[in-house]
């Protein structure tokens, strides 16, 4: 099992007046291989629970294990690497730095771990290649489009060839084309081996015929049906 949670629990601000329970006794488990969405609206804990299974942070109480990594048992600069050895990213607004040019914020992950520059390059244009385009590597990244944004995003978060691939609302922004096109990539990439938990509450998103199963969560709880 890839990704195991037990009895997570996770609290905020815990022993203060401002304290609060994002998660309560979540039970979840992820096969490597499959495609899983997080369903529930803005509120819910989807995004705390995506935090916890991207080793972001541990839990308060429970078992997480991530990759066959405990989490609660790792200090956090092992936690740090263990997240960027396993885990890619897609984050709702993409996070990409407009500025840079697509080559570099593709390659961005890969700097604090030391990859040669020759080597970063390599990996980033194959997946420019992969991804149809190589053409805008040396564009700002704020000249492309938001389709192009879309595959920038998911090429960083594959740059570094991480197992499993969390994506937090990702056609939040996006179209109906857009979002159709994200889900194909999606399927491809699970296809070809990657393990895809989507944060979403999106029909177009947890109704794919590619997502093996909806795990519904509804006041920091997953509702069991």
């Amino acid at each position: 099992m890839l990704i195991e949670l037990s009895e997570v629990s996770k609290i905020y601000n815990q022993g203060r007046p401002n304290e609060v329970r994002a998660l309560t006794d979540i039970d979840l488990r992820v096969e490597q291989g499959s495609m899983v969405c997080l369903k529930g609206p803005s509120g819910s804990g989807k995004s705390t629970l995506l935090g916890i299974i991207g080793c972001i942070f541990p839990p308060t109480s429970g078992r997480a294990a991530i990759a066959e990594k405990q989490m609660a048992r790792l200090p956090d600069r092992f936690l740090t690497l263990h997240r960027r050895e396993t885990i890619g990213f897609i984050f709702q607004r993409f996070n990409i730095l407009p500025e840079l040019t697509v080559l570099d914020n593709i390659t961005l992950p890969l700097l604090p771990l030391g990859v040669s520059p020759k080597e970063r390059r390599l990996r980033a244009h194959a997946l420019l290649e992969r991804f149809g385009i190589s053409h805008r590597a040396q564009f700002p990244a704020g000249q492309i489009s938001g389709g192009e944004l879309q595959r920038v995003a998911i090429a960083r978060a594959l740059i570094n060839n991480q197992p499993i691939l969390l994506a937090d609302e990702p056609t939040a922004h996006l179209d109906t084309v857009l979002s159709r096109e994200f889900m194909v990539i999606m399927q491809q990439l699970k296809e070809a081996g990657k393990t895809i938990v989507i944060a979403s509450h999106e029909p177009l998103i947890f109704e794919h015929p590619a997502i093996d199963r909806i795990v519904t969560v509804e006041d920091g709880r997953i509702n069991v049906p």
